[in-house]
């Protein structure tokens, strides 16, 4: 089951009333939002050059685990869920998600492949029981444009509805938890989840809640008026540095340990790559 709806947004203007250098992104998603905060240079690899992504292991990972969830709840009635179950809807789910990969993936061993990712999934039962969840929606698209013109597109993992009538928006996560420093930026993402729910449907969440699958811990948040107006400020100010960045030809790297899997280090100025641009 998919639930959709959205609105379309148009691209705001270069800010210097010139053209750009390089050409603007069409929209930003918490995940562009993250790259470009993490490493402007990748960022241009991936959304201004559009060089090709192969992904990794640990991105066919995520991805196989999300299509499991998402199925136990659009395919398997409440009552029936169970984690045996889930674990296979991961293994029948694998040839559905390498079908939309690229070749080039290194999978390594695919049985451990497999055996992680069940492991995954399977650790959601820990934190809920998915047979008292009602998901009224699941991999939601929605799109929304700001007061300033930013166009915001994601998608929601799951949007349950509660006995009570009110809906919490659900993310999942399979990598680690972040570290309390970086918490707040993390849940900066699924509050853009709830502005665009609210903007779409008319409906701001009671909670949102990541769902980190690995430790397993769940992380909540209560959107406000206040967490939206500071939505709005940080998207606007990160628009802003990217169209200065396009206008500029100027992304810089950022090194660090997210560098061992960046798909794109061999062409990265700070290891010794060379980047398109010369």
């Amino acid at each position: 089951m998919r639930v959709g709806t959205g609105l379309r947004g148009v691209v705001t203007r270069p800010a210097y009333g010139e053209s750009m250098a390089l050409p603007l992104p069409s929209s930003l998603s918490p995940s562009k939002v993250s790259s470009f905060t993490e490493c402007a240079l990748a960022f241009k690899f991936s959304q201004i050059d559009r060089l090709p992504d192969p992904g990794t292991m640990w991105t066919v990972k995520g991805t196989l685990v999300h299509r499991a969830l998402e199925r136990l709840h659009a395919e398997i009635p409440r009552g029936r869920r169970t984690p045996g179950l889930t674990e296979e809807l991961v293994v029948d789910s694998l040839a559905e998600v390498l079908a939309g990969e690229s070749d080039a993936i290194d999978l390594g061993d695919e049985d451990q492949l497999l055996a992680d990712a069940s492991v995954l999934a399977r650790n959601v039962f820990l934190l809920e029981d998915p047979n008292a969840v009602d998901a009224v929606g699941l991999e939601l698209k929605l799109e929304a444009q700001t007061a300033d013109g930013v166009v915001l597109r994601g998608i929601i993992d799951r949007l349950d509805r509660r006995p009570d009538g009110t809906f919490v928006v659900v993310d999942y996560k399979t990598g680690r938890a972040p570290l309390q420093i970086s918490e707040k930026t993390r849940m900066g993402g699924i509050h853009l989840y709830a502005y665009l729910l609210e903007q779409n449907l008319g409906v701001r969440p009671s909670r949102l809640e990541l769902f980190h699958l690995r430790e397993p811990v769940v992380i909540s948040a209560e959107p406000t008026d206040r967490s939206v107006a500071q939505l709005e400020r940080r998207t606007s100010a990160i628009w802003r540095a990217i169209e200065r960045a396009c206008a500029d030809d100027d992304f810089r790297p950022r090194p660090g340990w997210l560098c061992t899997v960046c798909t794109f280090r061999d062409r990265c100025p700070a290891w010794r790559g060379t980047s398109p641009s010369g």
